[in-house]
């Protein structure tokens, strides 16, 4: 028998996207911060106040993480006193649908 060629090699996974979409999905609040953001609540205080549990500290710790991966941009507005809003990203809301599509399949597991 002749040795074939192998046509093709091992995969693996995206390093930088499983990363992203891991740290996404370990974010208790992450989700949350992209409903806010649907609804149009934009602003960290806001945010705050507008879910029970979330503290200022896990917020600010949730958006530099959305922030590393390019899924959230910060708006700094120069005013006294100084506001910062944050959107979804052209590239988050990409990854948004994709996360959409994810919880879609887990509804068709469960069934």
């Amino acid at each position: 028998m002749k040795n074939k060629e192998l046509l093709f090699s091992r995969k693996s996974a995206p390093e930088r996207s499983a990363r992203m979409v891991e740290t996404i999905y370990g974010c208790k609040w992450s989700l949350t911060v992209y409903q806010l953001l649907a609804s149009g609540i934009n602003r960290p205080g806001e945010m705050v106040r507008n879910v029970e549990g979330l503290s200022t500290k896990v917020l600010n710790e949730c958006l530099r993480k959305n922030l590393e991966f390019g899924i959230l941009k910060r708006i700094e507005y120069s005013e006294v006193p100084p506001r910062v809003e944050y959107q979804v990203t052209e590239f988050g809301s990409k990854f948004l649908r994709i996360l959409e599509q994810l919880e879609d399949l887990q509804q068709e597991i469960a069934l």
